[in-house]
């Protein structure tokens, strides 16, 4: 088996943080990942509350994984600064930063590490490891749109939460799936052809159409 990977998954304070949860499913499945630090920041925590119930006290694992994980270590980005993922000695595959608020984006591209978010994020882009930041917002002003620049210049991915349609997603869970779908494939964890285009569509596409037949 490949060496497996430790993955930091943070979670902002901007919507979709079920999304998060997927990912975080995801990661904890695959062989291939062997750790995951999960950093939720205090926003993060009141939207993981408004959006999957509880409170903002409560551990955020069981509301986005559904239990505990040997694979998850949970940090406190404003308690936990000198936790390992601040280091670049801590050898990790890298960062996906989901939902990623503007204003982390924009602490990320002045290198202004507050927490230990901006700092692991900082950690990657010095050590050349992927970032993803899979921004929430809609639209974008000026400002978000140079520090989108100013991250990518840097070293960063700017991967939205934008959902696709050529596949004929049907339901909220199918388009989830094939976003976490693609945003892991796209980081090198590959879960399969389900969304890859070929001549006629996509085998989820050519999938649904059929579905969608046999219903009418």
């Amino acid at each position: 088996m490949p060496e497996q990977r430790r993955v930091i998954l943070a979670v902002t304070g901007a919507g979709g943080t079920r999304l998060a949860g997927r990912v975080l499913h995801a990661l904890v499945d695959d062989d291939r990942v062997g750790h995951v630090d999960l950093l939720v920041s205090p926003n993060g925590r009141r939207l993981i509350a408004h959006e999957l119930g509880g409170t903002p006290a409560d551990d955020p694992l069981p509301r986005l994984l559904g239990g505990p994980s040997q694979k998850v270590t949970v940090l406190h980005p404003e308690e936990d600064f000198a936790a390992p993922p601040s280091s670049g000695s801590y050898r990790t595959w890298g960062m996906i930063v989901l939902p990623c608020a503007m204003g982390v984006m924009s602490r990320i591209a002045q290198g202004q590490s507050d927490t230990l978010i901006e700092r692991a994020a900082d950690v990657c882009l010095k050590e050349r490891r992927p970032l993803l930041l899979c921004v929430r917002e809609t639209p974008f002003n000026l400002i978000h749109l140079r520090n989108m620049a100013q991250v990518t210049e840097a070293g960063a991915v700017v991967y939205p939460m934008i959902p696709t349609y050529y596949n004929v997603p049907r339901t909220l869970e199918e388009m989830d799936d094939e976003f976490v779908t693609r945003l892991l494939e796209f980081a090198g964890l590959d879960r399969g052809d389900a969304y890859e285009w070929h001549d006629g569509g996509s085998p989820a596409y050519r999938k649904r159409v059929a579905s969608a037949g046999d219903a009418s």
